[in-house]
């Protein structure tokens, strides 16, 4: 075999192999953008649910929940201590031209297995802060309760303790009073981009996997093509005697 030929059939050979690599080495990388110690959050994923990050030089989501209009910006994320991380996320509730800006902060502490350790939220309503308390998965709170459950219970807690300290403080807005439950949407979003090790290990096997071909049925007669007869038993041509 001519030597310029035979290189060009090895690169054809190549080439799909690397890339195969290749695209199974992207999916993984993209499937967790911050992967710290087996635990991360998908920022793409997270942004995606919210309507995509689209505002704000693409670093922020605009969206409406219940007639009113609220800006998420990507979180920020950072590892922890014990092989989890801490993910900060802020909020804002767009009040128009003529207003001033709500501000809130979500704070959540994730352990390594992926399950939610604590969440803490703050508002700022025009120099008037209200905190929540810590909410944690340990003690009364949800001890003993599965990730999903657990997770659920601190984003419930959260939920109405900023709810029953806005109605203290006799606020009457309509995107003030629902702040709350869009802080409890962003936690649960976020809880779902959580991602693992087994997370991204399944991403290239799930590329590997070859493509279930469609069963083929009996070919199908042209426009005008003669019905089919077919005929049932005892319907045939006559025997000849």
């Amino acid at each position: 075999m001519n030597f310029s030929l035979k290189l060009c059939v090895q690169r054809v050979v190549f080439w799909p192999r690397a890339a195969s690599v290749m695209i199974r080495t992207i999916l993984a990388l993209s499937l967790v953008t911050s992967l710290h110690a087996g635990v991360g959050i998908d920022i793409d994923a997270f942004g995606k649910s919210l309507g995509g990050w689209e505002a704000k030089g693409k670093s922020a989501c605009d969206y409406d929940l219940s007639g009113s209009s609220y800006r998420t910006y990507k979180p920020e994320i950072t590892p922890t201590p014990d092989g989890g991380v801490f993910a900060s996320l802020r909020i804002d509730h767009l009040r128009g031209w003529l207003s001033s800006n709500d501000h809130a902060v979500l704070e959540i502490t994730v352990g390594k297995d992926g399950s939610v350790v604590s969440a803490q939220s703050n508002l700022a309503l025009q120099g008037q802060t209200i905190a929540s308390d810590v909410i944690r998965t340990g003690g009364t709170v949800a001890g003993g309760a599965p990730v999903v459950g657990g997770a659920m219970k601190v984003g419930a807690d959260l939920t109405a303790d900023l709810t029953s300290k806005i109605m203290r403080e006799k606020i009457v807005e309509p995107g003030r009073v629902n702040f709350p439950a869009a802080i409890r949407h962003n936690y649960n979003l976020l809880f779902q981009a959580i991602r693992t090790q087994q997370d991204a290990a399944a991403a290239p096997a799930q590329a590997d996997k070859p493509a279930t071909p469609e069963p083929m049925g009996p070919p199908k007669p042209g426009p005008g093509a003669a019905p089919l007869e077919v005929k049932g038993v005892g319907q045939g041509q006559p025997l000849k005697k």
